[in-house]
């Protein structure tokens, strides 16, 4: 069976999360000592318990506070997920996986099977702890494909688990605990979406800190974080798409908008490394191509930025994130304007051949055309590329400034040397090249340089979970094809009939596979007499189980018998004594899976588990028979016949 990780071993991660969920368990307790005073506040009408209460409130607020502070600072320790390459690379966010209590299930599954399906719950022990099992592997995934392959085949369960055990009128009655990612708050749902939505939240998470600890200093590094990083977009995304309500800020559109568009940022801050990797960057349009790509990485950190500044994300979000996003965002800009600077700078003017390439490279570089001469002019002129780099490293250096000063405003963020590192080489960097190109005899006053037109070569993907490279078989095969056998079907208690078979057969005609129908019995046949109906499944002939069995098999089964007869076991799904409601089931059968906003994945899902499903569509279409001489006899069809 699959394993978590063990979460004993100390990794620095693994003591990480360990924290995370001692905090996670003391915001529980402040947030039920806060509620029972605040009942008690609103209670009590004698002042001195009022005062007192509120005494006690203001301890509670007060230590909420500071637990979430410090579930705050854990959420930023972005260096335990970096790699330990001997390079500086800019730090990534990666984001904590969800923590969840422990589930028992036993008894609810137990119950259900010997309530719903008439089955003894305990045959099915076995079962429902390789669940659980399951469950409690994946709260702690490895941070690597396995890891991710765990989240996915608990995730495909849950539509079994779903299908099986959770009708669409009534629920098992578990709760599923899960605590917000960023604020440890704990929220409970009885839905299974809870679950799946959590499960999914997980994936996108574990997809960021595969992200962050690459090593992106080499080309198959930077692919793998690009990666990764799209897949969390994807993971979030599809949350976003598929699930609503939930009841956790972490899980919320506003909040998964956010994340989707972190996840953007940080592929595109990597492309921009990829760039750097790949370029030999002493050309003239490369340097261009170098600034357009930061300058498009700083578009989309600042709209990110924007993003985390909102109302309802603001407070929620640590403050660490929007400080580093912000600071990112600074940085990229600094870096557009230095790279414009040394294409004009650092590279010969172009020769007659190069002009035509270089204006029309150039014609589109600025978001305002530079003042001063003609392009044509400018590009042949080295003292005129001079004046306009020379405006673009002032403008660079402001910004360089700038991205060190918010940096330095978060007190979390000034513990990470890597960061800093990175800034304060840039800025040096853009500082020595203009003090290289700055003239003493200097006159003119350095204009203001126009802003680089942002532009990439690679844009960004958000990819979906694949959700179908997982292939899981259901846990719960043995209660039956879900086409009959689920949560929300219904049916009579199962009969045992003994059938002798006539000089004309059994009369009835079989249709079908797993389980086998009954499409027609003759009238006065030897069926009719024992009490089958059409419409009725057959579960075992002679004690042996037929819920999974194949049309020859059954066939075969009953042809075996002799003068003795046959005992054949059969159910009657309630609703299907009419051809209507035979319709209306079909229909119901193949929309799929109740998940909130219709999950389109489940759905197809059902679908393709189910042949049966089309077997049941198939049969209420075509169940106007031809009368023969009074007898239904069904235009016999390739796999229907008499017996």
């Amino acid at each position: 069976s699959q394993q978590g990780c063990d979460p004993f071993a100390q990794t620095q991660r693994s003591k990480l999360q360990h924290r995370r969920a001692r905090i996670n368990q003391q915001i529980n307790k402040e947030m039920r000592m806060r509620a029972g005073a605040e009942n008690l506040f609103r209670a009590t009408s004698n002042h001195k318990v009022k005062e007192t209460v509120a005494l006690e409130l203001s301890y509670v607020n007060s230590n909420l506070q500071l637990l979430k502070e410090e579930l705050e600072e854990l959420n930023s320790s972005m260096d335990v997920y970096q790699n330990d390459s001997e390079s500086i690379s800019v730090p990534m966010i990666p984001l904590g996986l969800k923590e969840t209590k422990e589930l028992d299930l036993l008894v609810p599954l137990k119950d259900f099977i010997n309530e719903h399906y008439g089955e003894e719950g305990v045959l099915f022990e076995k079962e429902i702890k390789e669940f659980m099992e399951l469950r409690q592997a994946m709260r702690t995934p490895s941070r690597n494909e396995a890891g991710l392959e765990l989240l996915m085949e608990y995730y495909n369960q849950l539509y079994f688990l779903d299908s099986r055990f959770f009708p669409p009128t009534k629920t098992l009655g578990v709760f599923f605990h899960w605590y917000d990612s960023l604020t440890g708050v704990p929220s409970h749902q009885r839905a299974l979406a809870f679950e799946k939505g959590s499960v999914l939240f997980n994936l996108g998470a574990l997809h960021t800190q595969i992200g962050a600890r690459q090593d992106r200093a080499s080309l198959p590094g930077l692919n793998q974080a690009i990666d990764a990083f799209q897949k969390a977009a994807g993971a979030f995304n599809y949350l976003k798409e598929n699930f609503s309500n939930a009841p956790s800020l972490d899980m919320s559109a506003a909040s998964l908008t956010m994340l989707v568009r972190l996840m953007v940022a940080q592929v595109q801050e990597c492309v921009f490394e990829k760039m750097t990797l790949l370029r030999a960057q002493n050309d003239f349009l490369a340097r261009l191509q170098l600034a357009q790509e930061a300058a498009r990485v700083e578009d989309v950190y600042s709209l990110v930025h924007q993003t985390m500044s909102q109302p309802h994300v603001k407070d929620y979000v640590p403050f660490s994130w929007t400080t580093m996003v912000h600071v990112k965002s600074e940085h990229f800009k600094a870096l557009s304007h230095y790279f414009a600077a040394i294409a004009l700078c650092d590279c010969p003017a172009p020769s007659d051949a190069e002009l035509l390439e270089q204006e029309k490279a150039f014609l589109q570089f600025h978001v305002t055309m530079p003042e001063g001469p003609s392009l044509r002019v400018l590009l042949q002129d080295p003292e005129e590329r001079r004046k306009l780099g020379k405006a673009h490293l002032k403008k660079a250096i402001m910004k360089h400034e700038e991205a060190m000063r918010i940096h330095g405003l978060c007190k979390i963020l000034r513990k990470m040397d890597i960061l800093q590192e990175v800034l304060s080489f840039a800025h040096k960097r853009s500082l020595s090249k203009y003090s290289e190109i700055d003239h003493e005899e200097d006159f003119f006053e350095t204009g203001e340089a126009p802003d680089i037109h942002p532009k990439t070569h690679q844009k960004p993907e958000i990819k979906s979970p694949n959700f179908s490279q997982v292939k899981v078989t259901d846990l719960f095969h043995r209660l039956g094809p879900l086409s009959v056998f689920s949560a929300k079907n219904k049916w009579y208690p199962a009969r045992r009939v003994h059938l002798m078979r006539g000089e004309n057969g059994f009369g009835f005609t079989l249709r079908g596979d797993s389980p086998v129908l009954i499409a027609g019995v003759i009238p006065g046949g030897c069926a009719a007499e024992a009490g089958l109906k059409e419409g009725d499944y057959i579960i075992s002939v002679n004690g042996k189980d037929c819920k999974w069995s194949k049309h020859a098999e059954v066939v075969q089964l009953l042809k075996s018998t002799g003068k003795e007869g046959v005992d054949i076991g059969v159910i009657t799904l309630q609703g299907s004594e009419c051809p209507k409601a035979a319709d209306r089931r079909a229909a119901v059968m193949s929309s799929g899976s109740g998940m909130p906003k219709s999950n389109k994945e489940n759905s197809r899902k059902s679908l393709m588990n189910s042949k049966s499903a089309s077997t049941l569509l198939v049969w209420s279409k075509r169940s106007k028979k031809s009368t023969y001489s009074g007898v239904p006899f069904t235009a016999v069809g390739d796999n229907e016949a008499m017996y």
